[in-house]
């Protein structure tokens, strides 16, 4: 039973350890401009699915545009680049909609 317990203790001291090597050097820190009606958190939670959501669909208007013009060798790296940029776009257009500003550590 003891030993049930230490090893317990152990885990947990461990996870502890490790919880704090987690890198938050790119995560936003969002400043209020205005009276926001949601907290950071819920904030970021709504507007990370935005962006993940137009994430998606630049993916696939890229790809239908790329079959559509007869560009089969489509070029994956534009199509990540331009996806991306357009969810960064939205996510940061939510958070100002949200009452929000972002500023990034680097």
């Amino acid at each position: 039973m003891t030993v049930g317990i230490f090893r317990a203790l152990a885990a947990l001291a461990m996870m502890t350890g490790l919880a704090g090597c987690i890198d938050h050097a790119n995560d936003p820190v969002l400043l209020a401009v205005g009276v926001p009606v949601n907290p950071p958190a819920v904030a970021h939670g709504l507007c990370m699915t935005d962006g993940n959501a137009m994430y998606d669909e630049a993916r696939k208007q890229y790809q239908l545009r790329a079959k559509l013009t007869g560009y089969a060798g489509a070029d994956e790296l534009e199509a990540e680049t331009t996806a991306r940029a357009a969810a960064h776009r939205q996510y940061v257009a939510c958070l100002s909609g949200q009452g929000y500003r972002t500023l990034y550590a680097n």
